[in-house]
């Protein structure tokens, strides 16, 4: 799937992508693996999470990423050594002739630093790195060869602030209370919004991000509103909500099928993974024609408005004719 860049700010991606063949390949040991190398790819990119969710056969990251920015050596030699918390003996003689070479200077240091910036603030570069790394541990570990994922990532580009934002970090954080897993995703280890009810400060962090237009500036504040999108008025009970996925699907595939989002999030909505932009109308708007080129569409396409739930302003640029929810 081709992706939306946006050069020269930061942007927020939703990208997300399965194991071969979907097959239900993690446990909690590869989960517990998966989850580190996320945050340790975004370190070395120097991009930052805001939510994720690492599931039995695919994961979900919402990142953004920031503005290009000019780095030290010493910060891009940090950042390299973050890949590699306990190095081997060769990675370790690696880091020193890389090292060397910055420090002698001259053209091979200054393509070295290209090749080093070339992976650092792109979307697709953290999740090849993320995958890469993954897939070689796996496979080692469990004496497999070939391909673990399935084709190319795909990705949404979410407007950075309000609605947009908040209401794709709640579908993200709810992924393991659609798969039947847990009734709150505050029980459920390997998502984001379970790390920053546990304490971990760059979880909290991210989901403060979230929630900052909002007026949450503290990460007791955030979690509030967070929890309060993902349960609604009903933000005390752990529990499900009283209308059950089953009876959700039923109301949403009448004509006019209308739900509150609280309920709504609880099913796969796919303008979450399949609607290539999203946030409000201007928003949208403005990438219809970079689309357009990308796409090599004779016109421009339409900017459709989320349907099945009071999304407030959410649009997307995908209309999505296939059944939206399951």
């Amino acid at each position: 799937m081709r992706r939306i860049k946006v050069s020269g700010a930061a942007a927020v991606y939703h990208c997300m992508t399965r194991t071969v063949n979907g097959e239900m390949l993690f446990e909690n040991r590869e989960k517990e693996m998966l989850r580190k190398m996320l945050w340790q790819v975004a370190e070395f990119c120097g991009a930052e999470i805001l939510t994720y969710c690492v599931m039995t056969n695919h994961f979900h990251v919402l990142l953004r990423i920031p503005e290009q920015s000019l780095l030290t050596d010493a910060e891009l030699m940090r950042r390299y050594k973050v890949l590699y918390p306990k190095p081997t003996k060769f990675q370790t003689a690696s880091t020193k002739v890389l090292e060397s070479e910055l420090q002698a200077g001259g053209p091979e240091a200054d393509a070295m630093r290209r090749k080093l910036l070339a992976r650092m603030g792109d979307v697709s570069e953290y999740m090849k790195t993320v995958k890469q790394r993954f897939s070689v541990w796996y496979n080692r570990n469990h004496r497999r060869f070939g391909t673990l994922w399935a084709d190319r990532f795909k990705s949404v580009l979410v407007e950075g602030q309000g609605n947009s934002l908040q209401t794709m970090a709640a579908y993200i954080d709810l992924n393991p209370v659609r798969a039947g897993i847990v009734d709150d995703p505050k029980d459920y280890r390997f998502c984001g919004y379970a790390e920053a009810i546990a304490g971990v400060v760059v979880a909290q962090r991210g989901l403060t991000a979230v929630w900052r237009d909002s007026g949450a500036r503290q990460s007791d504040s955030a979690l509030r509103a967070h929890r309060s999108l993902i349960f609604g008025k009903r933000a005390s009970d752990p529990g499900l909500l009283e209308m059950t996925r089953g009876r959700a699907l039923k109301v949403l595939n009448q004509d006019d099928g209308h739900l509150p989002k609280v309920v709504i999030l609880r099913c796969r909505v796919r303008y979450f993974t399949d609607g290539v932009i999203l946030g409000s109308a201007e928003f949208v708007r403005g990438f219809v024609g970079c689309w357009q080129i990308e796409r090599g569409l004779q016109s421009a396409p339409k900017v459709n408005a989320m349907q099945g739930s009071d999304w407030g302003d959410l649009a997307v640029i995908q209309a999505l004719r296939r059944r939206v929810f399951s």
